[in-house]
């Protein structure tokens, strides 16, 4: 916060007027459609469309329950015929249960782990043949993931291995990007999250900017799972 402040006292002492306080100046909404877009609609009703929408953006959407969580993700790393397996630090192993499954996955994963430093997080990365993740949230309208970077789970976590997948709680498919905002500015607020950015990753990348041909996964993970747990 502090250098944050220093940085904007010096840009508009350069620029040679005063600051821009929102205090002065607040935020007036034309509209509410942030808060009320889709906002009748009941959780089933939004995990249809969070499946729609995702699959409309070249992601495989899968669901499952906690007890087969660990069978559903030794299916993907066998389907991608992973050599090599990124997965996060994290505590929300515990949470799905999958203490014993990390335990015993095959092959034997690569941690991204705080504290070893950017370049060995980076290259463990960027030789995965899979990852695998936890997301905070699936947007329904758009079929995108959010995942706020943390020491356990970086940005390239989610961009540079070939295969990805995210495991997502039913119960955090929400409407649209406001509510999942709303979260993580409460969160961290309250001191619970701290993060250098959160990502929205709306499923592989495209390109089709030269010819107008699409091509998926041309720089980034080749392809993308969404894995939701019904159950939680």
């Amino acid at each position: 916060m502090t250098e944050r402040e220093a940085f904007l006292d010096g840009l508009a002492a350069k620029s040679g007027r005063p600051r821009h306080q929102l205090q002065d100046h607040p935020l007036v909404p034309v509209n509410d459609l942030p808060e009320t877009t889709l906002a009748d609609k009941t959780p089933a009703e939004l995990a249809a469309l969070a499946k729609q929408n995702s699959e409309a953006v070249h992601v495989r959407y899968q669901t499952t329950n906690t007890a087969g969580l660990p069978a559903a993700l030794d299916a993907f790393i066998q389907a991608k015929a992973a050599k090599t397996l990124l997965l996060p630090t994290s505590d929300a192993y515990q949470r799905f249960g999958l203490e014993d499954w990390r335990q015993q996955v095959q092959p034997v994963p690569t941690y991204w782990t705080p504290g070893a430093g950017r370049e060995a997080n980076l290259k463990a990365a960027a030789d995965a043949d899979a990852a695998i993740g936890f997301a905070d949230f699936l947007l329904a309208e758009s079929g995108t993931i959010t995942a706020a970077t943390t020491p356990g789970q970086g940005r390239a976590f989610h961009f540079l291995p070939t295969h990805y997948l995210a495991i997502i709680p039913a119960s955090r498919i929400v409407a649209r990007s406001r509510q999942a905002a709303d979260w993580y500015d409460g969160e961290i607020k309250a001191g619970r999250l701290q993060t250098s950015n959160i990502n929205f990753i709306t499923g592989p990348s495209n390109s089709g900017d030269i010819e107008m041909v699409l091509i998926v996964g041309v720089h980034g993970p080749l392809d993308m799972t969404y894995l939701v747990v019904t159950d939680r």
